[in-house]
């Protein structure tokens, strides 16, 4: 089954649609998905807001779809309470903890493209990847897209190690042994808009990627935060509380908060806008202040300071990462 016959304008019109109209579509994914494999699937369900609203799309059309969540030890507290509340959520667990990723493979930083090329670049110094993330450019002289730029640059000669195989091995491989032990096929929140990988991956194999080494349906591909927003607003959804709560974001000249939910007005979350793995440092050099780590120093005080906490005293080290990339932690 070839579906990969998508284009970015394809997807830039797909993302336009509103979000009802979103909803039939993941809607129909989530059939053709579970119809392909006989019902031999699983949600991938992370316990944050884009997977809670997954789960909820799968289960009001299959209620007895299991959910299956990676318990990393990386994920805020409340997003773990938050998975507990669920019926039929299995839970795996990866075979390294984070500090012995770290030892062995390095620091997640800059970004997971950026981080691929530095290593690769410090195992192999004149491989393809590493000429081009060194010159930016191609074998034919052409500028390449994974050539380094900025902080990606200077990360190359930095005295720690970096990777960005975390989570490969923290959350992929556990989820590939469940898919080879249950015979069942994953269904996962993925967006395209979240990155450039992402993006690629839907132009060539779309929502439903029969083609992949490992199948996937990712129902979500089109959607927008502001979907996934205005669809826990409409059915009433319980997320974890440290999103806070989903009210309308300011807007020019909006002096009064007339904006309204579900019309032209945006939403936007009190607490974090997204919570993934809290240690992770991809794309902290991009954030506003107070980014992560600073509102991790308030929200959850004793996380932070095992972040911070020297290597040899037991801690992740990250203090002296965050120094060199220039991110603010206090």
């Amino acid at each position: 089954m070839n579906l990969g016959s998508h284009t970015r304008e394809d997807l830039k019109r797909l993302q336009s649609l509103g979000w009802q109209h979103k909803v039939m579509i993941a809607q129909t994914r989530i059939i053709e998905w579970y119809k392909h494999w006989n019902g031999q699937v699983y949600v991938s369900f992370s316990g944050g807001k884009d997977s809670t609203v997954l789960l909820h799309l799968v289960r009001q059309l299959y209620p007895e779809v299991p959910a299956v969540y990676c318990d990393t030890g990386l994920e805020y507290p409340e997003v773990r309470a938050h998975v507990k509340t669920f019926k039929n959520v299995e839970f795996l667990r990866p075979s390294m903890d984070f500090r012995s990723v770290i030892a062995k493979y390095g620091y997640p930083v800059h970004s997971k493209e950026a981080a691929q090329r530095i290593e690769e670049l410090r195992h192999n110094p004149n491989g393809k990847a590493a000429v081009r993330f060194l010159t930016g450019k191609e074998e034919d002289g052409t500028e390449s897209a994974y050539g380094a730029k900025g902080l990606a640059r200077s990360l190359i000669d930095a005295p720690f190690k970096i990777s960005c195989r975390c989570c490969e091995v923290m959350k992929k491989r556990p989820f590939h042994a469940y898919t080879r032990k249950s015979g069942r096929k994953g269904i996962n929140g993925m967006m395209a808009n979240e990155g450039r990988r992402r993006e690629t991956s839907y132009i060539k194999y779309g929502c439903n990627a029969f083609e992949l080494g490992e199948p996937s349906s990712r129902p979500l591909m089109t959607w927008t935060e502001q979907d996934v927003l205005r669809y826990i607003k409409y059915y009433g959804l319980q997320i974890p509380s440290v999103y806070g709560d989903i009210v309308p974001a300011p807007i020019e000249g909006d002096t009064e908060g007339q904006c309204e939910m579900f019309g032209d007005g945006k939403l936007m979350t009190t607490g974090v806008s997204r919570t993934g793995c809290m240690f992770c440092m991809f794309g902290a050099h991009l954030e506003k202040e107070p980014n992560r780590f600073q509102r991790m120093k308030k929200t959850h005080p004793r996380i932070w300071e095992y972040c911070l906490r020297p290597w040899d005293k037991g801690g992740l080290g990250m203090k002296e990462v965050l120094d060199f990339i220039g991110v603010k932690y206090e």
